[in-house]
């Protein structure tokens, strides 16, 4: 069997390890070219798989391995976290504010001055 990788033009063995790895990182780019991602310079490809693999072959990706991409996942997931509850409580005091708001208009408890020099 011929290995695939081999017969691609640009092939660095030292960033990409096995087929495994360029297939899932390139996945991962074309997704992000897909989101609205600009290109890395010029390319002679439309696809945004195929922009992503002459990306990928041509070493204009950087993207960790091991345990600096386990790493920057978990300060990754801390950044998202930390925004989640910023937003939370950002809603909350929103919430807060609009239901006191809804409620002056039906309810009033503050005491009438007629009320309080009759008594």
């Amino acid at each position: 069997m011929i290995d695939a990788i081999s017969l691609l033009p640009v092939y660095d063995h030292s960033q990409i390890d096995s087929r495994h790895r360029l297939v899932i990182a390139t996945s991962q780019r074309a997704k992000h070219l897909m989101q609205g991602a600009r290109p890395l310079g010029q390319s002679k490809y439309a696809k945004a798989t195929s922009i992503a693999l002459d990306e990928m072959l041509h070493q204009k990706v950087v993207f960790l391995t091991g345990k600096e991409a386990q790493k920057a996942i978990k300060e990754a997931k801390r950044g998202k976290d930390s925004e989640m509850e910023r937003i939370a409580v950002a809603a909350t005091r929103e919430d807060a504010r609009e239901i006191k708001k809804e409620l002056t208009v039906y309810v009033d408890d503050s005491p009438k001055p007629a009320e309080a020099k009759e008594e």
